[in-house]
């Protein structure tokens, strides 16, 4: 109820002002208690998770607020995509609410204060506890994007819960090549070997926006290298039918109006991967129906964001009380029970 006050007021500003505040509200909050395991835990890639409900990257890019979505009954946060430069992305205009789609379209173009600011901030939050994972991109400008990866990867490790290499923003021209099966395994291998045998579990965000060839040869290849997960999906270059005026700006679409297509293709990667990696499924969820939903098609894990925009900062602790009455509902123990059972 108190959001749906303050919601009026934040959406007069531009989008990026009104993330600055939210971003500055958090970073004020007093560090939350660590969250013991509830009905929901679960553990994924080794990670024991309190909940299976998190903060999708491109909300906290500069790894300021981590502890702040946790106290928000988020159960993991993602936070990045982080470069080893600082970069200044896109020209703004960069980021359009679709209020009547209850969607969002950005082209920010990994913009961030690069690696050694991160490691600053993440290092003052060193024993503070909770499941950080930290998503990697490169410089747009950079000769050797592979060694960017391979940069970040190497610096990151001692502070993340877990590694996202980011290879499907739509937002770095030729990024998405990455995903091509020869340029894919290399840049895996280059990440894998730069973590070290000990570091932390390693992830690949994907797009939604891909054939079904290219999801066979990525699931084959992130079985191969046994990495940790595959996050399920980014946000889409595709334009379903969209009310809002916005319509047409380009960049990557996310919240409501992608849910069918990152649904669909969660589905795809749980065929093709035989169940035998577990998927983070992102995109389009705004309720605990919408996670519960992701989890019986395949996804051992979700993460949202746009949806905290329309929905307020209690989305998290909403999902997570509804998602534990659907699993009693349908008679699952645990989450980890009811992951693929559609």
């Amino acid at each position: 109820m108190s959001y749906r006050l303050v919601r009026p007021a934040l959406f007069a500003l531009s989008p990026e002002r009104a993330h600055r505040l939210t971003i500055s509200a958090l970073a004020r909050m007093p560090s939350p208690s660590p969250q013991e395991p509830g009905p929901l835990a679960t553990t994924v890639a080794g990670i024991a998770f309190p909940n299976p409900v998190g903060m999708a990257a491109g909300f906290d890019k500069d790894a300021e607020v981590a502890d702040g979505l946790l106290g928000l009954g988020f159960g993991f946060a993602e936070v990045g995509s982080i470069t080893p430069r600082p970069q200044q992305g896109n020209p703004s205009p960069r980021l359009f609410r679709l209020v009547e789609d209850e969607a969002i379209i950005n082209r920010m173009g990994f913009n961030n204060g690069g690696a050694d600011a991160a490691v600053t901030r993440l290092s003052a939050r060193s024993g503070a506890g909770g499941v950080v994972g930290i998503n990697i991109g490169a410089n747009k400008d950079s000769p050797d994007w592979t060694a960017d990866y391979s940069h970040m990867a190497r610096t990151m490790a001692p502070f993340a819960s877990y590694l996202a290499v980011n290879v499907s923003s739509p937002n770095t021209p030729g990024l998405r090549a990455l995903q091509d099966a020869s340029a894919l395994a290399a840049l895996l291998d280059a990440v894998l070997e730069a973590r070290g045998p000990k570091g932390p579990p390693v992830m690949l965000k994907v797009a939604p926006d891909l054939l079904a060839a290219d999801i066979d040869d990525i699931a084959r290849i992130a079985v191969e290298r046994k990495l940790g997960a595959l996050i399920v999906s980014n946000t889409t270059v595709s334009r379903p039918p969209l009310a809002s005026r916005h319509a047409r700006e380009a960049g990557g679409l996310s919240g409501k109006p992608l849910k069918p297509l990152a649904l669909s293709t969660l589905r795809a990667f749980r065929r093709a991967t035989g169940g035998a990696l577990p998927l983070v499924g992102v995109g389009g969820i705004a309720s605990a129906e919408d996670a519960w939903e992701r989890i019986r098609a395949g996804a051992s894990l979700v993460q949202l964001y746009s949806a905290m925009i329309y929905r307020g900062p209690g989305i998290a602790r909403d999902i997570v009380a509804g998602l534990e009455r659907l699993m009693q509902r349908d008679g699952f123990a645990t989450i980890a029970e009811a992951v693929g059972t559609e």
